[in-house]
């Protein structure tokens, strides 16, 4: 069965993926709306930027997270000078890591909602006197719905599934900085099969769930 320490690795994870999760849908939103509006050439960079934690490997992006969050860092510098202190192995560090691991798995679902509801529904609010903000608040959220539900899903559940990132900024804390996959790592490290057993297959049957509500009726729809 669960050990206190396991399922103090696990609200700690539901808290990293939820937090992460709720900042990435606020921060993202007007990123994927510009990402599927805009005729700028700067789209292909910032949209290479966004998509670049598919392709990278969490190790180096980890890394560099650690040097630019680090004492000699400017990241680590601007934060002691603010008076937050050093961010890596702390939460805090995490959910920042989190954020930029699980970027794309919120921000391209939005974008994609964004540009499947096209141009007429926000022109058609236009032609009634509604702002453009209030168009977006009352027209264009509403469409990209399935969107949204899509990108909190998956942006959840890549978060809880992190590794090497959560290992090179948070380190193995125990009830601080260790999620469940440290716990699974650590059981198996130990030879304690049977303990890494209940949690790897607690995340099996999450990750099933997940694919099965992506898959739903209408959920995983452009609108």
């Amino acid at each position: 069965m669960l050990s206190n320490h396991d399922l103090a690795a696990v609200w700690l994870t539901v808290q990293l993926a939820g937090l992460t999760t709720v900042l990435l849908l606020a921060l993202g939103t007007p990123v994927a709306w510009w990402l599927a509006r805009t005729p700028s050439r700067l789209k292909g960079l910032v949209g290479s930027v966004v998509t670049l934690p598919l392709v990278l490997p969490p190790a180096v992006l980890g890394f560099y997270l650690l040097v630019l969050m680090g004492p000699e860092g400017p990241v680590g510098r601007l934060t002691q000078s603010l008076g937050l202190g050093l961010l890596p192995f702390t939460f805090a560090g995490l959910v920042v890591a989190s954020c930029l691991y699980s970027m794309p798995f919120v921000i391209q679902p939005l974008q994609q909602a964004f540009v499947a509801i096209g141009r007429a529904p926000m022109e058609a609010a236009a032609t009634l006197r509604a702002s453009p903000l209030d168009a977006f608040f009352t027209v264009a959220l509403p469409l990209a719905r399935p969107g949204f539900i899509t990108a909190a899903v998956l942006g959840f559940a890549h978060t809880v599934g992190e590794f090497g990132v959560v290992l090179m900024i948070g380190g193995n804390i125990p009830g601080k900085t260790q999620v469940l996959s440290m716990a699974i790592y650590n059981h198996v490290e130990a030879m304690e099969y049977h303990n890494a057993h209940w949690l790897a297959g607690g995340m099996l049957a999450f990750s099933l769930a997940v694919l099965l509500l992506l898959n739903s009726r209408g959920w995983n729809r452009s609108p």
